[in-house]
Order: C-alpha cells, then structure tokens, then sequence
C-alpha cells in the first residue's frame, strides 16, 4: 500500500476469505464480499444510532479486484452523512495479500442504514 492508496474511514471489520467462500478457481464470491460490508456498515450505524439499524440501500458499488482464498479482507467506513432517519456511509473493501504482503482496494459503496425503534418503526437518530 503507497502512501496515495489508503483506506477512507475507520476500521470496521476483520475476516479471512475462505475456501467454502470461493468459486472452484478460488475468487471469493462477490456476495460474500458484500455480506462483510453490510456487517461493517450495520456495526457503525447502530454505534452512531445507538440502537438497531437496517440496510435501506447499497449504491455505486463496482468491484475492482478479486479476494482470493487466504485474503485477509478489511472493511473500513466512514459516515458521509446522518439524515432525521437515515445514516449514509462510505464502505470500502481491501484485502492485505499475505502470500504478497500487501494491501489493496477490492470494491467501494455507498450504504444507507435506517435506524429503528423497539417496534420496527424508522427513528430519529440521536445526535452525538
């Protein structure tokens, strides 16, 4: 990773690409991808919301590079913007490439959280 490439936002989730995730050439499957941005968008929502948070919308999401099998995938985000209701984060993907020993962005999007009461219904969210 060069000094020009470094991830936006905070670190949010740390997980290994395994074999079971993979198709028979061992590319991780982009839903797997996307599942583990989804995991870190809905961590960062609900710590900000202080509370339950659901995935209202994924936008602009291109994958640029494959995770192979062994990848340690890390998903940083960063809150872009907090609505009456809704949260929008900035999610990027990157694997660090151990056989390589190196870092590089895999994908990026845009996720919507909405915040939730007890009953389901959308929240206000908090302000910090």
């Amino acid at each position: 990773m060069t000094d020009a490439a470094k991830p936006r936002g905070e670190l949010t989730l740390r997980t290994l690409a395994m074999p079971g995730d993979a198709n028979p050439a061992g590319d991780i499957f982009g839903g797997w991808v996307m599942a583990q941005m989804d995991l870190a968008s809905g961590i960062r929502a609900a710590e900000r919301a202080k509370g339950r948070v659901v995935t209202a919308a994924v936008k602009e999401m291109a994958f640029e590079l494959p995770v192979k099998i062994g990848d340690t995938l890390s998903v940083y985000t960063d809150i872009d913007r907090v609505g009456r209701t809704s949260i929008t984060l900035i999610v990027e993907a990157w694997a660090h490439r151990s056989r390589y020993a190196k870092m590089e962005k895999v994908t990026a999007g845009t996720f919507i959280m909405v915040a939730l009461d007890e009953e389901g219904k959308p929240k206000q969210v908090p302000e910090e």
